[in-house]
């Protein structure tokens, strides 16, 4: 008899941690408090672990019905001071795809080091929610509208734990039977696709030092994996010292800068190179890169460039989301996009998601996408100009990149090909890149008179690259 009290009355404390009720309703801090408990995380206060898996570089596919291109990592350590609170990500990547499928800084030679330090305030506690089970639970914990209930998922039952996070979207996360946080679901911005789904599985928990932490974390956004790592350490409470983030560079101020390329044909500087150019009665922006605010200046400057006229097109390179950012703001501005035919219905669909996370101007004044395709070839004309655009062909950077030049000038816009370093190549790398290569082939294959090549990616110091520097490159 003895025996069955005692395990009645365990049962029912363990009720108690979590209370629920007929309609699915939970007890939000309780649940936390068992959580807490059961990961072994009461008295949590730094945290680092290790391990090696996989990155994807996310918005830089080959094409849009591929998944992010991915990198090895071959070492992964994250260091978390959860009441200061700051975090430190390092690691090693390696080229994982051969022959490089994508954008993302590939093709990687040998290896490459990133050590990367969180930026403090509100959204560090998002970023930490979707890194770690504690991160979520804290976060929770000092939310506003925390609450929960019980919900059964594939015949499991779960308490689910909702709140807003710091940038104002729903954050959801799944506890199991044995209080362990195995999934974490919010939504965040991007400029591209809008507002889209961002979820971090935990699975295959182990005992560290006391701690139960995942040995499989597999982070997603917009549907494809973006980290899928394999933890093999972890020290709870570990010394460590993360030193401040350092402030991002502040966004250039002043006038944009421009360069003269012939009569009613400007370069525009001060951030990704872009084209204006007068056909008459509208001008002509290649290239409506990186971001709203990028395009904004993109968009001044070539009507200060050349005034009284509007932008009826905008040339997008690819569909890489460095280059497609500021898109929706041409789009807004009331400019045709001319891209490669398969990037068409891409476009359509994502720029059809809500943005409202983080409305941009097309989202707060919406308007209809109007395109003019290119399949391999297509000339505009107007005035004294001509803009020749070409399909490249046979490169792995991306399959719809478009090559752009001018006929008159005798110039080459590309972007991604060639991205020369801040001083002019002197000798040939030991490794050639295939992607310089395929460059070379489609000016060679398209019988191009080339005097100066424009990368997108333009050299910090603003000098002139010519197609002497990128036969260096190739070793030609």
């Amino acid at each position: 008899m003895a025996a069955k009290k005692i395990t009645l009355l365990t049962l029912l404390s363990c009720v108690c941690l979590v209370p629920a009720w007929a309609d699915g309703t939970a007890d939000a801090k309780a649940a936390i408090a068992a959580a807490t408990k059961a990961l072994g995380a009461d008295n949590l206060k730094t945290l680092e672990f290790y391990g090696s898996g996989y990155d994807y570089a996310i918005g830089q596919a080959p094409n849009p019905s591929s998944p992010w291109p991915r990198f090895n990592d071959k070492t992964y350590t994250r260091t978390i001071d959860f009441d200061r609170p700051a975090a430190r990500m390092q690691r090693i990547r390696t080229q994982a795809e051969n022959p490089p499928r994508g954008g993302g800084q590939q093709p990687i030679i040998g290896e490459q080091r990133q050590d990367q330090t969180a930026p403090s305030g509100p959204a560090l506690w998002d970023d930490l929610m979707m890194s770690v089970p504690y991160g979520f639970l804290k976060a929770a914990a000092v939310a506003k509208d925390t609450a929960a209930k019980t919900q059964t998922i594939a015949g499991k039952k779960y308490t689910v734990i909702t709140f807003t996070a710091a940038n104002k979207a729903p954050a959801s996360g799944y506890i199991n039977g044995d209080n362990l946080v195995e999934r974490v679901e919010t939504k965040i911005d991007n400029n591209v696709l809008g507002d889209i789904p961002f979820e971090t599985t935990f699975g295959d928990y182990k005992d560290f030092g006391g701690l139960k932490f995942p040995t499989h974390i597999l982070q997603k956004q917009g549907g494809y994996p973006v980290l899928d790592l394999t933890i093999v350490d972890v020290k709870p409470n570990a010394a460590v010292n993360i030193a401040a983030a350092q402030p991002a560079p502040p966004a250039p101020s002043g006038p944009t800068p421009s360069e003269k390329l012939d009569e009613g044909t400007y370069l525009i500087l001060g951030g990704y190179a872009a084209l204006a150019v007068d056909f008459k009665d509208y001008i002509v922006v290649v290239e409506g890169p990186q971001s709203d605010q990028r395009a904004d200046a993109v968009i001044a400057k070539a009507k200060e460039l050349i005034p009284n006229k509007p932008i009826r097109y905008v040339v997008n390179t690819h569909a890489h989301f460095d280059h497609a950012g500021g898109l929706r703001d041409f789009v807004a501005e009331g400019a045709t996009v001319i891209t490669q035919e398969m990037n068409r219905p891409y476009y359509e669909k994502v720029w059809a998601n809500p943005h409202t996370l983080s409305p941009d101007r097309l989202a707060m004044h919406p308007r209809k996408a109007t395109f003019k395709t290119v399949g391999e070839k297509l000339v505009l004309t107007g005035g004294d100009h001509t803009i020749e655009l070409y399909h490249m062909t046979d490169f792995g950077h991306n399959d719809g990149m478009l090559l752009v030049y001018l006929p008159k000038e005798q110039i080459v816009l590309e972007a991604d090909a060639f991205n020369p370093p801040a001083q002019p190549i002197a000798q040939t790398p030991a490794v050639i890149s295939p992607y310089n290569q395929s460059l070379a082939a489609n000016i060679e294959r398209l019988k191009l008179p080339v005097k100066r090549i424009i990368p997108v990616h333009y050299p910090a110091d603003n000098r002139v690259t010519t197609p002497a520097e990128l036969a260096k490159a190739i070793g030609k």
